[in-house]
């Protein structure tokens, strides 16, 4: 697809990959709205990047269903629902609380099937569309202490499947793009260590080059699934 004057929604736009990806697409011509819980966050991120900003938890149903309705207030149509919000939780099985498992499924799985939802819905009316979801390589292995959030990615990979198998006779293409380790504050978030600087591990630019790439094919055929991976990670 030629992404110049395309319309695009990034959910967890105010940071990280969110952000990176929504800076390329703008940067390739696209219309851009990002979505975000923290107001501050957001507005710094909408001012930086020029994209139109919507405070939103993607959990809530009604915070999705009042994002679309701020969407086409402000575009007439949408293009492409880049489904990127997500955190994680890692902790061992006896000692996961059903309270942190709840909140990652809620925003990694639920989060991304109502945007989803809802995307589809004005998808399958225009006969176009793309769902690009940012899995990640956690999405195709298991690992110790990752219950919740491996578990969640399997998880949304599954969906994926199920969303492409659906939405390829409306010439909707649904990606599912696996990040490895970025240099984000994902890790710290999570709990887990990670060194504010490496210069092999990945960042942010790669995975919005990832998702531009893939979108930018032909819209006679797409890529499935795209996994990316540092060349030579340095711990």
């Amino acid at each position: 697809m030629d992404l110049k004057g395309a319309t695009a929604l990034v959910t967890g736009g105010s940071s990280g990959i969110g952000f990176a990806i929504a800076n390329g697409l703008m940067a390739a011509g696209a219309n851009v709205a990002i979505t975000g819980r923290d107001q501050k966050r957001l507005a710094a991120a909408s001012q930086a990047l020029g994209a139109h900003p919507i405070l939103a938890d993607v959990s809530k149903e009604p915070d999705v269903l009042r994002s679309y309705r701020e969407l086409f207030q402000q575009f007439d149509h949408l293009d492409i629902l880049v489904n990127n919000a997500g955190f994680g939780v890692i902790a061992p099985l006896v000692e996961m609380e059903l309270a942190s498992f709840e909140r990652v499924f809620a925003t990694n799985v639920t989060g991304a099937m109502l945007m989803a939802r809802e995307a589809a819905r004005h998808f399958i009316e225009r006969k176009s569309g793309n769902i690009v979801n940012i899995g990640s390589t956690a999405a195709v292995r298991g690992a110790a202490k990752g219950t919740a959030y491996y578990g969640s990615k399997f998880a949304l990979r599954g969906m994926t499947e199920c969303w492409r198998a659906e939405l390829r006779p409306f010439n909707v293409r649904v990606i599912l793009v696996n990040p490895s380790e970025v240099l984000t504050d994902f890790y710290a978030t999570a709990g887990l260590p990670q060194a504010a600087e490496n210069p092999t591990k990945l960042h942010g630019d790669d995975i919005a080059h990832a998702v531009q790439s893939a979108l930018e094919m032909d819209d006679r055929g797409f890529i499935t699934e795209l996994t990316v991976f540092a060349t030579n990670p340095k711990d």
